[in-house]
C-alpha cells in the first residue's frame, strides 16, 4: 500500500504555534513534521540531519519515547487520516449500496465531530500560548487571571499589537513600580499609547507603529 501523501494541516494553528520562532527554525520544524508523516517516529540522527544541532525551540515540540522523537499533534492527525481512509475503502467494498452510503455518512459525521472538537481545543490552547508569551515578556506578575480576562476581550489585531510592542514598553519602564499592572494595561489598551524610550527624544505611539508592526508580522510569517 502506497504511503498516504497528505494529512490535515491547520494553518492558523501552525502560524500561532510558531509565532516566536525564526523563519529558519520554522523551516526546520516543517521539514521534521513532513519527515515524521512519511517515516513515522524519528531517530536522533533524523532530527540532527535537519537541525544540525540541538535547538530547544524545535526539539521541545517533539516527545521523546525511548530515543524516538515524534510530534504528538502530527501523530494524532496521521492516525486519524489513516482510520478515515481505511473506513472509506471498506465502505467502497461493501456489496450493499444502501448500507455503504449509510455507513459512510455516519463515519463522515463522526469525523466532522472529531475535527471540530480538535480545532476548538487547539484554538483555546493557542490563545493561552500567546497570552503566556505576552505575560512572560511583560514581567510584572500581578493578577494573572484578571489580565487573562482582559486579554480575551481583545480582538486579533489588538493582540498582535500588544505582542509586538510589549518589549519596547517594558524597556521604557525598567522600574516595575512605574509599569502599569497587566490587567490595567490591557483594559486601557495602553499598547496604543506613546512609548517614550529611555535616553531618547524619539517616541512612537501604538498607532504610529502600525507600518512597522505589519512589516515585522509579515516578515515572521513570510514563506511559511
Amino acid at each position: 500500500m502506497a504511503k498516504d501523501p497528505a494529512v490535515l494541516f491547520y494553518t492558523s494553528d501552525f502560524l500561532s504555534g510558531t509565532f516566536t520562532m525564526t523563519n529558519e527554525q520554522v523551516g526546520m520544524y516543517m521539514r521534521l513534521l513532513c519527515l515524521q508523516h512519511q517515516k513515522g517516529k524519528l531517530s536522533e540522527k533524523d532530527m540532527l540531519s535537519i537541525c544540525k544541532a540541538y535547538d530547544v525551540d524545535i526539539w521541545s515540540k517533539f516527545a521523546n519515547e525511548n530515543g524516538m522523537f515524534f510530534n504528538e499533534r502530527m501523530f494524532k492527525e496521521t492516525e486519524r487520516r489513516q482510520k478515515f481512509s481505511e473506513s472509506r475503502r471498506n465502505n467502497a467494498k461493501s456489496s450493499k449500496n444502501n448500507n455503504t452510503s449509510e455507513a459512510y455518512a455516519k463515519h463522515m459525521e463522526t469525523e466532522t465531530e472529531i475535527v471540530t472538537e480538535t480545532i476548538t481545543r487547539t484554538k483555546a490552547e493557542i490563545v493561552d500560548e500567546n497570552f503566556n508569551y505576552w505575560w512572560d515578556c511583560y514581567d510584572k506578575k500581578r493578577s494573572k487571571e484578571k489580565a487573562k480576562a482582559k486579554w480575551d476581550k481583545l480582538n486579533d489585531k489588538e493582540k498582535e499589537l500588544a505582542l509586538i510592542v510589549v518589549k519596547d514598553y517594558v524597556a521604557s519602564t525598567p522600574d516595575k513600580n512605574f509599569r502599569k499592572d497587566p490587567a490595567t494595561y490591557l483594559h486601557n489598551k495602553s499598547f496604543n499609547d506613546e512609548i517614550i524610550k529611555r535616553n531618547s527624544t524619539n517616541a512612537k505611539s501604538g498607532s504610529d507603529l502600525k507600518s512597522d508592526i505589519q512589516q515585522q508580522y509579515n516578515g515572521r510569517f513570510r514563506n511559511q
